[in-house]
């Protein structure tokens, strides 16, 4: 536990324990999408359109509930900000997903790339598109100024 704590100590210092920490998770998100991919594919013959839809599905739920809880730490105050929060997400995780498609094709169809081949390159574009527009359009800190809040409430 020493040597995890060093470490995040170290990458903290750097600032570079959120993209660690999302790396890490989304390298998670990255497997289940193969996996579930794999198995959509090979093992009930769907074509991978259908293939990739459903593994989108999949590794954006797990995507979410991690970036939320681990990664951005993001904290929402009731049903309708954690609805706003998920209906950006999604919004955001379909573009990316527009760009999985479009390199899919590319790789598939027009390179004839392999399936699995094709899905794990695509999946690094994928992973750095999300990582942008969760960092920037979704999981938003809000900071406190404690000074303005002080002097607010003392008048």
């Amino acid at each position: 536990m020493k040597i995890y704590q060093q470490f995040k100590g170290y990458l903290e210092e750097k600032k570079l324990w959120e993209v660690f920490i999302y790396l890490f998770f989304g390298g998670l998100a990255t497997v289940v999408n193969i996996v579930t991919f794999a198995l959509a594919y090979q093992a009930f013959h769907l074509n991978w359109p259908v293939s990739n839809a459903i593994s989108w599905i999949c590794s954006v739920l797990f995507a979410f509930v991690t970036n939320k809880l681990w990664v951005f730490q993001s904290k929402t105050e009731g049903f309708q900000a954690l609805a706003w929060e998920f209906g950006k997400f999604i919004f955001y995780r379909i573009l990316s997903f527009g760009m999985d498609m479009a390199c899919m094709f590319l790789f598939i169809d027009m390179l004839h790339t392999g399936n699995l081949i094709a899905k794990i390159i695509t999946q690094v574009v994928v992973v750095v598109a999300n990582y942008a527009f969760s960092k920037l359009f979704i999981f938003k800190k809000v900071e406190i100024i404690e000074d303005e809040k002080t002097n607010s409430s003392s008048q």
